[in-house]
Formats: structure tokens, C-alpha cells, sequence
């Protein structure tokens, strides 16, 4: 598993950076994580049911000592969480043409509340067209 940074950009620019894994996985510094979240305003909580359909509800998660804590969820999405743990947070962005935050994490339920840990996260947008990017992708990413 690869760690590191990389900005793909439509900048054209051939800056070096370090290395983007191949196989996508990105360790999460938490403390830029927090960082990023405050320039979101909500996001949406998305978990699949035992037939892989994805349940998507709003969310305002507080980050704290690491983790995501979502408080109270519904019925679905408890048992979605419960059958399913791994769980995806989008925020999407405040402008059009600003960064969609996209975190991957590990859901788990208390009697009341479900919280993720997350186990990586992104920064996302599309490239400008006719845009050559840094990695190829078609889009404009940071890894966090």
C-alpha cells in the first residue's frame, strides 16, 4: 500500500511530485482532512444494502480525534453500515468548478450513532477539456 501526494492539475504544468500508488490506496493525514473539511458546508452519507444498490442520505459529520461522527441514522442506513461497513462521505463543492471532497472509511454503530474512520480521501474535480493532466486521468484530483 503507497502513500503520498500527487495533484493531477490542467495547469499543463510538468512539476514533479510524489508518486500516485497504482492500486489508489492513499493514507489519510488526518490533520489535512480536517483542514479540508472546513471549506464544506454538508456532505452524503453513501452505504450499499446486501443487493450492492447504493443508499445515499445527507449528512453533517463532526470530525473528532480522527473519526467521523454522523450521530443518529436511519433504519436503512444502519443496516447497510452493519451488513456493509465500508462506507463513502461526498461533499460536494460550493462552487461550480470547486473540488468535490470524497472520503472512504470503516462505518461502526453504537446503540444510537454511526461513526467512520476514514481510510482515505480525495479531492476531485473534471479536467478542463483539450487539458493535458499530470497523470493522464481526465480529471483534476488530490489525494489526500
Amino acid at each position: 500500500m503507497g502513500t503520498g501526494l500527487f495533484r493531477c492539475t490542467d495547469s499543463g504544468t510538468s512539476a514533479v511530485r510524489p508518486h500516485y500508488p497504482r492500486d489508489m490506496s492513499v493514507k489519510v493525514d488526518l490533520d489535512q482532512l480536517a483542514e479540508e473539511l472546513a471549506n464544506f458546508t454538508f456532505g452524503y452519507l453513501i452505504t450499499v444494502g446486501d443487493d450492492y444498490r447504493a443508499h445515499t442520505v445527507a449528512a453533517d459529520p463532526v470530525f473528532t480525534e480522527g473519526v467521523l461522527d454522523l450521530g443518529p441514522v436511519g433504519r436503512t442506513t444502519r443496516r447497510n453500515a452493519e451488513s456493509h461497513p465500508d462506507v463513502t462521505l461526498v461533499w460536494p463543492p460550493r462552487q461550480p468548478g470547486g473540488y468535490t471532497l470524497i472520503v472512504d472509511g470503516a462505518a461502526g454503530l453504537t446503540d444510537a450513532e454511526l461513526r467512520v474512520v476514514p481510510t482515505g480521501a480525495v479531492l476531485h474535480r473534471p479536467a478542463t477539456p483539450s487539458a493535458s493532466t499530470a497523470s493522464g486521468c481526465g480529471d483534476d484530483c488530490v489525494p489526500l
